[in-house]
């Protein structure tokens, strides 16, 4: 672990050096801007693979062993099956059978179905992970249990990260719906069909060596290919690669709960008197209840204008389906299938694209889409004075969510924050959050059942919504109200040991996470 800590341009304390490699303190939006080539893999050449492009291998430990799994390697696996993966556990079996030590885990996310690799953790056959900590892997981290210090990233800094080099995989692990001998792999179709595979692909283009595992093996050519084979090593037949009816993502229905649809309105109203909404404005939400709802909302206005969205940022739903299919958006560009509506749409609409953290997210390219989203809708465990938000730890300061893409979606032209005022009678308005995952120059809006505090940096939107019905309020004046029912909340104390670091999307360091007393 390090011990050499400096002050960051947000004035947190992070440290200059994470499992033996030198880091950058974040240095502001768009201030840090790295010089030099993409990083590459080394060359391979077709003397080494089947003419007849077979490349099946009897088992997942056989192909392990031929891509070389030894001590300290970086092993990598993708998240599209969420608490339904069958795969990344069994890849820890066998490295464990085999008496291998050490490894890295960078999945692009984590899930309960994980928490078996606790045992992994605890005797040294995985060293420290690199993707988010959800649930029993947040608190094993929490409380300083890991050997190595964790690294969160968003999905547009993981693909970053892959894409310069800060991350080399040795090993990735796809786990695919449907593929071909060859390695070209979808996940729009087959028994195990869960929608796009677009986490995986930084992974197969720059991974030392590529496993494919599919449940499904079809003759070549697997149309469409989401993974090209020619990226891929071996590939693995299983009975099951991953259970679909597990990729559900939030509640993927409305929500029912009256704060939360009061959330939803006022959301959708403030857009609209903004002016965001009109004829061929782009919007994303995400997958909870209140983000479901304002997608609802958005739908009933375009519908009563007759106008509509040019396109829709997923996570894909059964919502944002229905507005695709009856003509209220032209495209879908999705990042990740949330539910089996978006499966199917995927598959049969041409208008449902599949995209990847590289066109969406990737802050290393030449531009990307999450800037020209006119209104991004996200979540926060936590905001301060200063809007600086946290999606991360919780009130106790417990580690148990992933970044995701809430990070990349900040640049959108406008980024709301519906949150409750407070949850279980602890304000969720701070002086300072307990972890910042994204600076308050980025947020825009936050929008509680009791007001709705704009940035005072957006004066053109104070100005458009000075003469609101909604109640308009400083991020002061909502503190004080949480706290005038609440109480003041009691700080929460932390060892001086620091257990994960959060990168922002250039892959400085923005914030560390540290051991909870």
């Amino acid at each position: 672990m390090s011990t050499n800590f400096v002050k960051n341009a947000l004035g947190r304390m992070v440290p200059t050096s994470v499992n033996g490699k030198e880091q950058v303190p974040y240095m502001g939006v768009g201030k840090y801007k790295p010089t030099g080539r993409k990083y590459a893999p080394y060359i391979a050449s077709c003397a080494d693979y089947p003419a007849d492009g077979n490349k099946i291998v009897p088992s997942l430990k056989e192909a392990l062993i031929k891509s070389g799994l030894k001590d300290g390697m970086v092993i990598s696996t993708h998240h599209h099956f969420r608490n339904g993966d069958l795969i990344a556990n069994q890849i820890f079996d066998i490295a464990h059978e085999l008496g291998v030590k050490d490894l890295v885990w960078v999945p692009s996310a984590s899930f309960e179905c994980h928490a078996p690799l606790i045992k992994y953790l605890e005797d040294g056959t995985i060293h420290h992970i690199e993707g988010s900590m959800n649930g029993s892997l947040g608190r094993f981290t929490s409380q300083g249990k890991m050997k190595g210090m964790g690294i969160l990233r968003s999905h547009g800094g993981r693909y970053q990260s892959i894409q310069d080099g800060e991350v080399v995989i040795d090993i990735a692990v796809i786990a695919a719906p449907t593929a071909d001998s060859f390695g070209n792999s979808t996940g729009d179709r087959g028994p195990a069909a869960c929608g796009l595979l677009g986490f995986a692909l930084a992974d197969s283009q720059y991974a030392h060596k590529v496993i494919v595992t599919t449940d499904n093996l079809v003759p070549f050519p697997c149309i469409p290919w989401q993974i090209h084979g020619n990226y891929v090593d071996y590939v693995v037949l299983f009975d099951q690669v991953g259970i679909p009816e597990k990729i559900v993502s939030g509640t993927t229905e409305i929500t029912k709960s009256p704060d939360r649809l009061l959330l939803a309105e006022m959301t959708s109203q403030f857009c609209d008197e903004a002016g965001i909404i009109k004829d061929g404005f782009s919007f994303q939400a995400g997958a909870g209840g209140t983000a479901l709802s304002i997608g609802i909302y958005f739908a009933d206005l375009l519908r009563e204008r007759g106008m509509k969205a040019r396109f829709a940022r997923g996570g894909s739903n059964k919502y944002l389906v229905n507005m695709l299919e009856e003509g209220l958006v032209d495209y879908i560009l999705d990042g990740q299938t949330f539910d089996l509506d978006g499966v199917r749409s995927m598959r049969e609409n041409a208008n449902h694209l599949n995209t990847s953290p590289f066109t969406s997210y990737n802050y290393h390219g030449k531009g990307n889409f999450s800037t020209m989203v006119d209104a991004v809708i996200l979540g926060a465990t936590e905001v301060d004075l200063n809007f600086n938000a946290n999606v991360v730890t919780h009130s106790d300061g417990v580690l148990l969510h992933g970044i995701g893409g809430w990070q990349n979606c900040l640049f959108s032209k406008c980024t709301i924050l519906p949150i409750p005022l407070f949850r279980d009678r602890i304000p969720v308005i701070r002086d300072e959050v307990t972890t910042i995952c994204g600076p308050g120059e980025l947020i825009d809006v936050i929008v509680t059942e009791r007001g709705i505090a704009i940035n005072p940096l957006r004066t053109d939107l104070i100005e458009k919504l000075k003469n609101s019905s909604l109640p308009i309020k400083t991020i002061q004046q909502l503190k004080d109200e949480a706290e005038a029912i609440c109480g003041k909340p009691e700080k929460i104390e932390f060892t001086d040991e620091a257990v994960a670091v959060i990168k922002w999307v250039d892959g400085t360091v923005i914030d560390t996470v540290w051991k909870i007393k």
